[in-house]
Formats: structure tokens, C-alpha cells, sequence
């Protein structure tokens, strides 16, 4: 029997995206034919830059959908250092997020989505700090890896390798690795490593795809000489679906919600430019690929089977895609005659699945439980039917990753919808569903990915499948399908899962970070969660020698597959201050399970499952706090609530519309989420009730907000203008504009050591204009910059006090950075009168 390859399916367009991100896509005629198309077209384009949202959809779509070219993507990172508008994930839960709107994205579009190994450390001024943090080689042969793997003939940036310094560090650095690879694709002696998976490649030309921002304004673009750019008509109107391709792209761009970036579709003529910047002038500017041979006369003996597709796209039946099956059938057998193994793989899959789409084949593989352990039996419903007229044969189905072949030699009749149940045996060392970039210990800049194949596959890597072996006039074809798990919601209807390898349980620490004030013991909450049905085992806490815990160990039954059980552990810390890593340790049948489980469940994407370290972070520290009662307002979604209710305080969530004068009387302080202001609409009718609060003797703290976009230019009762001045060097050295303010001394003596081990960066979207009553509290600025005053400023007003910073308390508290959180518990206590000399602020 024949191995069954695991193979990348191709992505087509898809003119209109699915309720709900896991539902296998049905192509109508319209797009059917679409995908006919596309099959006479062998060029390719790379899209390279360096987020989630840095690339151009209007482009992709433009040359997968009016070009019929490959399209594909490669994103350096996956975005995990940004901020998320939809939850509270941060990093590398981030970064899953945003691989799969990016997935989503490309599904709209019709482009295929890559990545490197390099990690979105955060905002970068320049690239050769990104460069030096993400470790250049690396991310350049990834780079190089891409190239080789995908073959593209022409590859465009997004950015300008000539201007660093002017954008993001990501930004100018994706684009100098991207042109540094031109020249070394097809180098033997680069990355040789390589070779043993891919050939050597040379890409034919490369642009840059310059627009009115990279000029200041639309007003400077237009009048730029642009007479040596290559000009993209791509306001183009695709009248099979009825969409322009600028509202395709913005249904893609709509994918990233994480970001805030849902975008209205426009409609009319459009032009996109590209910057000639390496390999040859095309003789016609305007044609990507002049000179470049797309056709099959590229492939060894493939003339014939670009004019027998011509002939197929030429009779296409809109009404019955099934009449092009037996001419697809052909051109299907003389591609897999074909030596070349890259067109060959690509076109193939594609005829595969057009194929199905023709005849309303529909293939499904349902596990009866989502989630199911190494070595258990696992049922399967599997479907087969044929909606056409042509006779079809199931000869046999293939489990995976077992290999196992069922034979079947059942005849699929005209709609005759046929059920079979298979029950199958997952191997003892089948590996557990999570991202694979995630399974090994990653660095600040770069994720670890050892297995040199799986480099820059966007998505997890599912083992369990299964391949339906239908046999159509006389040609046996192998369709494989995911596992899946689907069941009914009584509001949205049919829900679709991937199946889920899981450990037999899971543990997690329920505080991420504990704080210890004192000497005194504290209950420390544990969770069991049962991977399968009947697991009993024992549960450990495990500390250094200087911290106590009591019992040693806890015995648990669970009798149900995805029941939890909490657990506690009075937990001693050591006299002085210190940090710690806790670890919950499960033990069942001397087999040690030591994984927390995270669901990421939204309904634009794929429900993810994430496996980290059941850890938490255990801190003794010299922590004073006042016993404020505080009203918190979240924004864009952060942890900090959870970290001030490890600080002892009371907390409150408080929607928009709960904010009165007598809701607000009894609390001391109220705290808004970051970006509040600009992404909660009714805080622009709540400042007066606000600032009201703050004169009768309280204090609002106000978290960071991006410039030029929040909801009310009153964010604070004095002038206060946001800009986009941040130190992004966490570690950069702070000085104190106001060292007798109470703010740095009471109740905590604030010292430079607070601000040591800080994560990410210090802090962003500093104010650099405010008004005379506020007081600069510190001020410290990246290499080669000047310093900035605005993190953290203070104001009287009234009998309180008013209170903005930009200092990433939002990544510094759930990272357990102990400065942080002393910081801002002199915040917090702020109390009138003070005598705090006033500072000569030169703005």
C-alpha cells in the first residue's frame, strides 16, 4: 500500500466568507469556474512584510482573483506583540489569534498565508535592534526557506528597505531580509541544509508596493512622478459574484478583528504601484509578468494540458459543472505524468478538489467527541456522497495517521447519501493538538521550530484523518479530510470543531500571579481537568525550598471526561523578598502531566487549543496598599483587575452605562482599561460625571490611548494631547522629575530597582503637550533619542487627583513585574493635600 502524503491544499477564491470559520466551504458554479481559471495560470507572487494587517489586501486579491496567480503571504511574525481589542490574550495566545484571522484573511482573498520563526517582541524604532533580537540568520533563512519552498516568480514588499528609522523596525527590517534573499535563493552554498526538501530558486524581479503613506499624504502621492513605477488597475468588478475587488479585500482586512481593523468596501477604479528594486525592467511596465512564461509551455510536455483546459474553461456549463468532470479527469492523469514535481503537486490537488466541487462530491469525517487522548478508540461517522449524474466508486478510506485501509467498494449513486462508522485506535505517541511554534521553549525574539520541514505551515498541524479513495472513470483519487467534531447550537445552527488531541489531564494554577505582602500562608487554587473518563492520580505544588506548602501532595478521582476539580495548597512564603515559578505537577500512573489547556473560542476563527507550563508566578514582596475600593472600565481587554485584586483591593467592573454620580460614591479611585478612550463610544458622555468625581476628593487613573483616535478630545480636565512618543527599551534608565512627590515615596519608597525587569517595553503613546497643572513624575527615552516626560503624569483637580500614564502596567502586573505593582499602589493612594514642588517642564 502507498504512503498517503500529508499535502497543503491550495486556498481558492471564496467570494463570500462562512458564518463560522471551522464549516467546510461548498463552491458554487460561479466560484467553480473560478478555480477552472486559475489552473492555465503557473505564475506566482510573494507578498512579504512583517504583521498580521501589514499586508496589502487589495493586491492579493487583485492578483489571485483578476491575475489567477499563486499568491501567497509571508508575515515575519504572527503579531504577539501587539494589543487585542476582542479579549484579554496577549502574546503568544495573541499570536494564535492572529494566525487565524490571517487564515481567515487569505480564505476571503484567495492567497496562502506563511511565516517565519521570528517572534513580535513589540514596537521596534529601528531594525537593528528588531534585527538583533529576532536573530537576523534565522529569520533569514526562514525568509530563504519561503522562497525556495513556494518558487515565486516575482516577490513585492510591502515596506522600503532604503528608510530605516522612518517605521516600525518589523516594517523596514521585513523588507532588507526580503531583498537580501534575492541573491541567495539560488546559492547552493546558502542554507544548504535546505536542499535536502527544496531546490534552489531564483526569483525573476522584485518591487516595492509604495502608497500615499510612505509620502506623508494622499496629496503628496498623486503628485509624485510615478512614470518608472509598474501601475495595477485593481478597482476591478468581478461580475460572476457581484463584488468589486476592493470590497473582497475589505471583507478580508474585516478578519482582523483582534485589531480593530473591520474596513468598509469601496467600489470604482483603483491603481496600485510597484517600485522596480531588483532583477529585470519588464519591456510593458505595467504587466507583473512580462518576459515570464505562465503558461503550461513553462512545464515540460505541458502544452497539452493548457489547451485541454482551455477547451474545459471554453464549455464550462454554469449550469452543470459535472459536464467538465471526464475532461478534468483527463488533464488530472496528464498532470501526474508530468516530471515536474512543484506544478505538478499544486495543479493536481487543485484539478482534485475541483473535481469534487463538480459533482457535489461531499466527504466528511465526524469523530462522536471533540476531544479524545493517545492510545484511546475513537468512533467515526464518516459520509460519502455524490450529488451528479457520473457513477463513483468508494474503493476503500485510509485512517492517518495509522495508515490503516478499510476497503469499501461501495458504488455512490446519484444522491444516494452513504453513512459508515469505523472505530479506530489512536497511536500510544500521537502528539497533542497546539500550535507547533509552541511546543519547544521559544526565545524573546524567535520561536523554536526545530523539524526544518514544518517552517512557515501557518496553521497547527492535524494528524487525524482520513482519505477517501472514490474511484471516477476509471481513476482512483485520494481526498483526504480533517477529523472533525460537529453538533448543533439551537441559535447558529450547525457548529463545526476540529477533533483535539489532549493529554489524559490537564492542570492549571488559577492565579497566574501570587503576591505575598507578608510572611503570612496563603490558599492557592489548583485545577485538575480530565483529558478521558475515570482518572484518579495525585496533585503536587511544586516550590523551592524556602517556600512551604501544605499537604505534599492531594489524591483526585475524576469520573468524566472534561470535568475539573479545584484544589488547594496553603502555600508560606520566605521571610525576605523573592520571586518564584510555581509548578502544578499531576501524576497518574507514574506518567507526569505538567500542561496547563487554554480554549481560544471565537466565531471568526478556528477554535484553538494551546498547551503552556501549568505555572504561576509566586512573589514576596515589600508591598504597602491602601484599602481603596476601585471602579475599573475596561477597554480594548486587559488582566489588570485580577492583579489589583491580588493586591488586596477591591474591585469592580463597571460597564459604561453604570457610570453615575451615585454608582461612582462608593468607591475611592476609578481606573480605565487601556485604550478605553478609544474604543468605548459612551465615555464621551461620562467625563463630566468623571471629572465630578475626581473634585470631590478621589482619584481616576487613566490607562494609555493611541493618538488621533479617542472617542472625546476631553480625555482629562485639563489640556492633555497623546502622541506617539513611547520607550520602547524596557530596561532604559528612569529619572525622577519629582523625587519628593508622594507618588514615588508613599506608601512604597520608589527607587530605580522598581523599574528593573520590565517586559516588553516601558511604556507607550506618552502625552508630549499637556497643561502646567500636571506634574511629570519620570522621564527616560530609548539610545539616541531625547527623553520623554509624559509616562506618568499627575494632576490636582479639585480635593483629587487626576491621573494619565502610559506606562505598560497592562503587560508589566500579569508578567509579575514587583516595581509595577508598587508603582502603582502609591498611584492608587494618592491622597490630598500634597506638597510637591512644582517641576519647569520645557515642552
Amino acid at each position: 500500500m502507498r504512503k498517503i502524503q500529508v499535502k497543503i491544499l491550495l486556498l481558492f477564491f471564496v467570494a463570500v466568507p462562512v458564518s463560522f470559520a471551522q464549516q467546510p466551504q461548498k463552491p458554487n458554479s460561479v466560484e467553480i469556474y473560478n478555480q477552472i481559471k486559475k489552473l492555465n495560470f503557473l505564475g506566482s507572487v510573494l507578498y512579504v512584510a512583517a504583521h498580521p494587517d501589514d499586508e496589502n489586501t487589495r493586491l492579493i486579491s487583485y492578483l489571485a482573483n483578476e491575475m489567477n496567480a499563486r499568491t501567497g503571504y509571508l508575515s515575519l511574525t504572527r503579531g504577539d506583540g501587539g494589543q487585542n481589542l476582542i479579549g484579554p490574550q496577549l502574546r503568544e495566545l495573541l499570536g494564535v489569534i492572529r494566525t487565524q484571522e490571517l487564515i481567515e484573511a487569505r480564505k476571503i482573498d484567495g492567497g496562502e498565508q506563511f511565516f517565519s520563526r521570528a517572534n513580535d517582541f513589540g514596537f521596534s524604532k529601528n531594525p537593528d535592534e528588531t534585527l538583533e533580537i529576532w536573530d537576523k540568520d534565522k529569520v533569514l533563512a526562514d525568509v530563504v526557506w519561503t522562497i525556495r519552498k513556494f518558487q515565486p516568480d516575482v516577490i513585492i514588499n510591502r515596506f522600503d528597505h532604503r528608510s530605516p528609522g522612518t517605521t516600525h523596525g518589523h516594517h523596514t527590517s521585513s523588507a532588507m531580509l526580503s531583498v537580501e534573499s534575492f541573491k541567495l535563493t539560488n546559492d547552493t552554498k546558502i542554507y544548504p541544509e535546505q536542499l535536502k526538501f527544496v531546490a534552489p530558486w531564483q526569483v525573476k524581479r522584485q518591487f516595492f508596493n509604495p502608497s500615499w503613506w510612505f509620502y506623508g499624504s494622499q496629496e503628496k502621492f498623486d503628485a509624485a512622478n510615478k512614470s518608472k513605477f509598474t501601475k495595477l488597475e485593481t478597482g476591478v468588478y468581478y461580475t460572476g459574484i457581484g463584488k468589486s475587488n476592493q470590497e473582497i479585500a475589505a471583507l478580508s482586512r474585516s478578519r482582523h478583528q483582534s485589531q480593530g481593523f473591520g474596513s468598509t468596501g469601496v467600489r470604482g477604479l483603483e491603481s496600485e504601484y510597484l517600485e522596480l528594486i531588483n532583477g529585470d525592467t519588464p519591456k510593458d511596465r505595467d504587466n507583473l509578468f512580462d518576459g515570464i512564461d505562465t503558461s503550461w509551455n513553462r512545464v515540460k510536455n505541458g502544452k497539452p494540458i493548457g489547451d485541454l483546459i482551455s477547451k474545459i474553461i471554453e464549455k464550462y456549463d454554469f449550469s452543470r459543472p459535472s459536464a467538465s468532470i471526464p475532461d478534468l479527469i483527463k488533464a488530472y492523469s496528464m498532470v501526474e505524468a508530468l516530471d515536474d514535481d512543484h506544478w505538478k503537486k499544486i495543479k493536481s490537488e487543485a484539478i482534485k478538489n475541483i473535481i469534487a466541487s463538480c459533482s457535489g462530491l461531499y466527504l466528511e469525517a465526524v469523530s462522536n467527541e471533540q476531544e479524545a487522548t493517545p492510545g484511546s478508540n475513537l468512533k467515526l461517522s464518516l459520509e460519502a456522497i455524490n450529488r451528479c449524474n457520473l457513477e463513483m466508486q468508494l474503493v476503500s478510506v485510509t485512517t492517518l495517521p495509522d495508515q490503516k485501509m478499510i476497503p469499501q467498494n461501495t458504488v455512490l449513486t446519484y444522491n444516494n447519501d452513504q453513512r459508515i462508522n469505523i472505530e479506530i485506535k489512536l497511536p500510544e505517541n500521537l502528539e497533542y493538538t497546539q500550535p507547533y511554534w509552541l511546543k519547544e521553549k521559544a526565545g524573546v525574539g524567535m520561536y523554536t521550530v526545530s523539524n526544518q520541514e514544518i517552517i512557515g505551515i501557518p496553521d497547527i498541524i492535524r494528524q487525524v484523518k482520513v482519505v477517501f479513495n472514490v474511484k471516477i472513470n476509471g481513476v482512483e483519487f485520494p481526498f483526504e479530510r480533517t477529523v472533525v467534531y460537529k453538533y448543533n447550537d439551537g441559535v447558529k445552527g450547525e457548529m463545526y470543531n476540529f477533533l483535539d488531541i489532549v493529554p489524559e489531564v490537564t492542570t492549571s494554577i488559577v492565579e497566574k500571579v501570587l503576591i505575598f505582602r507578608d510572611v503570612r500562608s496563603k490558599m492557592v487554587p489548583v485545577k485538575v481537568r480530565a483529558g478521558k473518563d475515570n482518572v484518579n492520580g495525585n496533585l503536587q505544588l511544586e516550590l523551592p525550598k524556602n517556600w512551604m506548602v501544605s499537604p505534599k501532595e492531594i489524591p483526585f478521582v475524576l469520573d468524566k471526561k472534561g470535568s475539573e476539580q479545584t484544589f488547594y495548597f496553603e502555600v508560606t512564603p520566605p521571610i525576605n523578598p523573592e520571586e518564584s515559578i510555581l509548578k502544578s505537577i499531576v501524576t497518574v500512573n507514574n506518567k507526569r502531566f505538567d500542561k496547563e489547556v487554554t480554549f481560544i473560542d471565537f466565531d471568526h476563527i478556528t477554535k484553538q487549543m494551546v498547551l503552556k507550563p501549568a505555572e504561576s508566578k509566586a512573589i514576596r514582596i515589600d508591598l504597602k496598599t491602601t484599602g481603596d475600593a476601585i471602579a475599573y472600565i475596561m477597554g480594548a481587554g486587559d488582566e489588570v483587575p485580577e492583579s489589583l485584586i491580588q493586591m488586596g483591593y477591591k474591585v469592580t467592573i463597571l460597564k459604561p452605562e453604570e457610570i453615575t454620580p451615585e454608582k461612582l460614591d462608593s468607591f475611592n479611585v476609578v481606573m480605565t482599561g487601556v485604550r478605553a478612550y478609544n474604543t468605548v463610544n459612551a465615555l464621551a458622555n461620562k467625563q463630566n460625571i468623571l471629572f465630578n468625581f475626581v473634585k470631590s476628593g478621589k482619584n481616576m487613573i487613566v490607562q494609555y490611548n493611541t493618538f488621533g483616535r479617542t472617542v472625546t478630545n476631553q480625555i482629562a480636565p485639563y489640556p492633555l494631547k497623546i502622541s506617539n512618543d513611547r520607550v520602547t527599551e524596557e530596561n532604559a534608565k528612569v529619572t525622577f522629575l519629582a523625587p519628593n512627590h508622594p507618588v514615588l515615596n508613599t506608601p512604597n519608597k520608589i527607587s530605580a530597582k522598581d523599574f528593573e525587569g520590565w517586559k516588553q517595553e516601558q511604556g507607550l503613546y506618552y502625552p508630549n503637550e499637556y497643561d502646567d497643572a500636571f506634574t511629570p513624575i519620570i522621564s527616560s527615552h530609548d539610545k539616541g533619542e531625547s527623553a520623554k516626560k509624559g509616562a506618568l503624569l499627575v494632576a490636582p483637580y479639585g480635593k483629587g487627583y487626576y491621573i494619565y500614564t502610559g506606562l505598560s502596567f497592562f503587560r508589566e502586573l500579569p508578567e509579575g513585574v514587583a516595581g509595577a505593582y508598587r508603582l502603582l499602589s502609591n498611584i492608587i493612594s494618592l491622597k490630598q493635600p500634597v506638597e510637591a514642588p512644582k517641576q519647569d517642564i520645557k515642552q
